[in-house]
């Protein structure tokens, strides 16, 4: 079962911030919780992040 309270993010939606149904089901989930002011505790990327990213996953120069 889906740990996602639907009627919740629904009425948030539709009724806080009035959007129409097909606008609400066209939305990503990270799209809504923008909209609903909630975007997360980690916050934008730093340059330290940023060069961890590049370390993990660093650009073929084959490709």
């Amino acid at each position: 079962m889906s740990d996602v309270a639907w009627p919740k993010l629904l009425r948030a939606g539709l009724r806080d911030l009035g959007l129409r149904p097909a606008e609400f089901w066209a939305l990503t989930p990270a799209e809504l919780m923008v909209m609903l002011g909630r975007e997360g505790a980690a916050g934008s990327l730093d340059r330290a992040g940023f060069d961890a990213l590049l370390a993990a996953f660093p650009d073929d120069a084959n490709e």
